[in-house]
């Protein structure tokens, strides 16, 4: 327990200085706090353009997503969608679009630097059909079967217990509804001296499951209906790869199908 609290007072305080526009952000928001760690990732394959989305506010876009869960997520007019780890409401003001007057998102998220720019992004464009909830997403403040969806953007690798989050995620959903989410996964085995470096670089890495791990704690919550919509490997560095990995390491991982992912996914509660 005092781990888990550790880590989430690490996150915190990362975010909170994000959110503040007292560190910048790069990829999924743990890392890029130096030159190395800019070499290290190709951060361009961790987020993605939202330019062209309606809704979008490009202000309560802070750059720490590793996909867009919205465009599988199949929302609804008249929706109620939950985003899990919502930041500054990037998502959540492009989903109010979707669903409509009739309609209703929530953000959930536990820094309160993000809620507070986020609650100043809703008044700043009168924006009705919105909420935020400071609050940890393994202990939601929302009544059971609510949420028609719920969708999350490379979150819930920093939750330490995800299968309490996964339960969570679970119980707010009406039966037959949805959850369409971003996140990080390995596949394989990093060379452990990788894994090392690139979890000082990015703490989403340091959080990641295998995405076998991953879908099982997912299936062995009741989801059904599990479908991977996209799976993009996170590019790594040439130079660091070098300066980390003997000659048969790098050999070896190159030729393997080993690293780190991201990937959106969706599972359905049963009915």
């Amino acid at each position: 327990m005092k781990n888990d609290d550790a880590l989430k007072q690490v996150v915190k305080e990362k975010y909170g200085r994000i959110a503040t526009q007292k560190e910048n952000s790069c990829g999924c928001g743990c890392g890029c706090n130096n030159a190395e760690s800019t070499q290290m990732f190709d951060y361009s394959s961790f987020s993605s353009d939202y330019n062209s989305i309606p809704g979008y506010v490009p202000e309560a876009d802070l750059g720490l997503g590793c996909g867009i869960p919205l465009e599988f997520a199949g929302i609804k007019s008249g929706d109620t969608v939950v985003d899990l780890g919502c930041g500054t409401g990037n998502d959540v003001f492009i989903a109010r679009k979707l669903v409509g007057d009739t309609g209703h998102v929530i953000g959930i998220d536990m820094t309160e630097e993000m809620i507070t720019k986020a609650n100043y992004f809703k008044t700043k464009f009168g924006f009705q059909n919105v909420d935020f909830h400071l609050a940890e997403i393994e202990k939601m403040p929302l009544d059971n079967n609510s949420a028609d969806l719920i969708v999350s953007n490379c979150v819930l690798n920093l939750v330490p217990d995800k299968r309490k989050a996964f339960t969570e995620i679970y119980r707010i959903l009406k039966p037959g509804a949805h959850f369409c989410i971003s996140d990080i996964v390995l596949k394989g085995k990093l060379p452990e001296n990788l894994k090392k470096q690139a979890e000082l670089y990015a703490g989403c890495v340091a959080g990641a499951l295998t995405q076998e791990e991953y879908l099982e704690i997912i299936k062995a919550t009741g989801f059904e209906k599990i479908v991977i919509h996209v799976s993009r490997q996170i590019q790594l560095s040439p130079s660091i790869l070098k300066k980390f990995l003997s000659a048969q390491e790098l050999q070896d991982y190159q030729k393997s199908d080993n690293g780190i992912f991201s990937i959106t996914l969706s599972g359905y509660k049963k009915s």
